[in-house]
């Protein structure tokens, strides 16, 4: 990620095209050592691409990708109109990690960390 952000750090600053040295001389400034390798398959897969274009293809690209807080989202939503059963089934659910909380809680059978 170091690498790309060198690489978008020296292309937004004007270096339509930066090489190896100038992603060096960015990362070194902060005090990384850049592997060759990585560095160099960077700058293969950016080079004669518009950084511009790169970004707003990823934008549509994560865009479609499903993230945590959309799929409780939904199943909330789901929940809500599935009526009010689904209510009870959630208090069950609590009361349940409550009691298993509470058992686990007796495993260490009295003893303490540094007893």
């Amino acid at each position: 990620m170091r690498y790309v952000a060198a690489y978008l750090l020296a292309a937004l600053g004007g270096n339509e095209n930066p090489e190896a040295k100038d992603i060096k001389k960015i990362l070194d400034s902060v005090g990384i050592e850049a592997d060759d390798t990585r560095l160099d398959k960077v700058i293969s897969e950016l080079k004669g691409k518009n950084v511009n274009e790169v970004i707003t293809t990823g934008y549509g690209k994560l865009a479609s990708m499903p993230a945590g807080g959309a799929v409780a989202a939904v199943a909330s939503s789901a929940a809500g109109g599935a009526g009010g059963a689904a209510a009870p089934a959630a208090a069950e659910e609590k009361k349940e990690e409550k009691k298993e909380e509470s058992e686990e809680s007796d495993d260490d059978m009295g003893f303490g960390l540094f007893d």
